[in-house]
C-alpha cells in the first residue's frame, strides 16, 4: 500500500482524510506541530520534516493557518518532497482564491502557484467553506444582541466529510492537476444561515443585513466564493446543526 503523510493531519479536515487512509490500508503518518511522532513547524522546516517524508510517496497537504506563513511552509514542504522524491502532492484550497482579493485567499493561491510549479506531480482540490467555519463566525455574531451581516452577500457551505472523502481518493490515484469544485448543496444568503442557525441553538436575535464597501465585500456579493455548477456535496448546513446542536425542525431558509 502507499505511504502518504498528512500536513495537518489532526485538524478538522486533515484528521478525517487521515481516518479514510488508514481505513483503506494505507500507511499515513500525521505531521503537525504537536502531534508525535513527526511533530514538525513546516514554518521552519528542518530535519524532522526530511525524516517525516523519507519513503512517502504521497503527500495530501492540509495545514494551514489564517495568522501568516502558509507560503513558507509550502515552500518548505516542496523542498522537503522533492529531497525525499514524493511522486504525488495533493493540495486542499479554497473556492474563490483567484477571485477574492481576501488576505488569507492570496496566501492559498500562491501556495497553489507553488505546487504546480513545483516539479512534483500534483492535484489540486478546491472546496468552499464547511460548515463549522460558518458556525463559528456566527456563534462569534451571535454574542451581541444584534447579528449583523454583509448585505446581498451568500454562501455554499459543504460538509467537511465529504470534501475529506474526495481528497482521500485523489491521494490514491495519480497526479490530476486541478480537478473540478467540491462545494455545497445549496447557495444560502448569510440571512438565511444566520437564522438556522439562531434556531437550532434558540437564540433569540435580530438579524440585519448592512451593505459594505471595498473590493472583497463586492467580490463576495458577486459570487466569487461559489461554485454553483459544482454542488455536489450532500448533506445540508440544517442536517449539521441538527447533529450538533440536537436541533429537529432544520430552521427557516430564503
Amino acid at each position: 500500500m502507499t505511504t502518504i503523510l498528512v500536513t495537518g493531519g489532526t485538524g478538522t479536515l486533515g484528521r478525517l482524510v487521515t481516518e479514510r487512509l488508514r481505513a483503506d490500508g494505507h500507511e499515513v503518518r500525521v505531521l503537525s506541530r504537536h502531534s508525535r511522532p513527526y511533530a514538525v513547524d513546516l514554518r521552519r522546516g528542518g530535519v524532522g520534516l526530511d525524516t517525516a517524508l523519507a519513503g512517502v510517496d504521497t503527500v495530501v497537504h492540509c495545514a494551514t493557518t489564517q495568522r501568516g506563513g502558509d507560503e513558507r511552509s509550502a515552500a518548505n514542504l516542496v523542498a522537503a518532497a522533492k529531497r525525499a522524491g514524493v511522486a504525488h502532492l495533493v493540495y486542499i484550497s479554497i473556492v474563490g482564491v483567484d477571485q477574492v482579493p481576501l488576505g488569507y485567499y492570496r496566501s492559498k493561491l500562491a501556495v497553489e502557484r507553488l505546487v504546480e510549479e513545483s516539479g512534483i506531480g500534483w492535484t489540486v482540490l478546491r472546496a468552499t467553506q464547511f460548515h463549522d467555519l460558518v458556525v463559528r463566525m456566527l456563534q462569534a455574531l451571535a454574542k451581541l444582541p444584534v447579528v449583523v451581516l454583509p448585505a446581498h452577500a451568500s454562501d455554499q457551505p459543504v460538509e467537511v466529510a465529504e470534501v475529506a472523502d474526495r481528497l482521500a481518493g485523489l491521494a490514491v490515484g495519480a497526479p490530476a492537476g486541478r480537478v473540478p469544485d467540491v462545494a455545497g448543496p445549496e447557495v444560502r444568503t448569510f440571512a438565511s444561515l444566520a437564522r438556522s442557525y439562531l434556531d437550532a441553538t434558540g437564540r433569540r436575535r435580530a438579524v440585519v443585513n448592512v451593505p459594505l464597501a471595498g473590493k472583497t465585500y463586492r467580490a463576495f456579493r458577486a459570487g466569487g466564493h461559489l461554485a454553483p455548477e459544482h454542488a455536489v456535496g450532500k448533506g445540508t448546513f440544517e442536517e449539521y446543526l441538527a447533529v450538533r446542536f440536537g436541533g429537529g425542525e432544520g430552521g427557516r431558509r430564503e
